[in-house]
């Protein structure tokens, strides 16, 4: 076991469910029971009320007023501000955030509308960087430690190289100054399709990294998060040492051994 029994214990983790296209309502869990069955955390996973498809409510998001992390996987939501609220007091209130994949373009409302400004405030102000393209959805990506963060706790037992499912993100020239990257990413038989990418772009980009968000709080981030990615130790592995060191318990990760 890589992580003591109850490293978690007295923390409250909210696991915030919402996209229509990577399953995260059902993948999401699995590291929730983990993080509850083997390290001792309480809890709490929230998905779309009505369906991965609507984007309109998640019901419970004042669980977050007494959570120590919330876990973001969402993806173009559309919250009314009674909702909206919670999730703004919890950053307010400078707590950490884990944020998976489409969560960099977590919200999409219209033109005009007051919260408008989280469509890309979201991915910038908080995860540290916003929806730009992709290199394909047939592509896949090809994963190493970055140049210095070998010895960062949230990469304890994590191979120097995998490969995973996800197509790439572009990511560049985001992060901003002041992140700290963790994992790099090679697209793997990118689409020429036209829209995802020129000649120019960069084929590497940043698939993890930490940093403070505008509130204060401690972030740990990942463009990876397809249903494929989950079946890997390393990326499961990954996740679950991402939440110890961003409630500041990753003198409690252990490293080297299996999950």
């Amino acid at each position: 076991m890589i992580l003591p029994n109850e490293s978690l214990k007295g923390r409250h983790i909210v696991f915030v469910c919402g996209e229509d296209e990577y399953d995260s309502e059902k993948t999401m869990p699995l590291i929730a029971e983990e993080a509850a069955t083997k390290h001792g955390a309480k809890v709490t996973v929230l998905t779309a009320t009505f369906g991965a498809g609507d984007p309109t409510d998640i019901a419970g998001l004042d669980a977050l007023q007494d959570a120590d992390l919330a876990v973001f996987y969402i993806r173009f939501r559309q919250l009314p501000e009674e909702q909206f609220r919670y999730i703004r007091e919890y950053l307010e209130a400078g707590k950490p955030v884990v944020g998976l994949r489409t969560s960099t373009h977590a919200f999409q409302y219209p033109v005009g509308h007051p919260l408008e400004k989280w469509n890309d405030g979201f991915g910038i102000d908080v995860l540290g960087a916003p929806w730009i393209r992709h290199f394909g959805h047939s592509s896949s990506t090809s994963v190493s430690v970055a140049w210095g963060a070998a010895e960062h706790p949230a990469l304890k037992g994590i191979p120097t190289h995998f490969e995973c499912r996800s197509w790439l993100y572009q990511v560049l020239p985001y992060p901003p100054e002041g992140t700290v990257p963790l994992l790099n990413g090679a697209t793997v038989n990118p689409e020429d399709n036209g829209w995802s990418y020129t000649s120019e772009t960069p084929r590497v980009h940043p698939v993890a990294w930490t940093r403070i968000h505008a509130g204060g709080g401690r972030v740990f981030t990942t463009t990876m998060g397809h249903p494929e990615d989950f079946e890997l130790e390393a990326f499961r592995r990954l996740l679950l040492n991402a939440v110890h060191w961003a409630v500041g318990a990753e003198h409690l990760i252990e490293g080297g051994e299996e999950l």
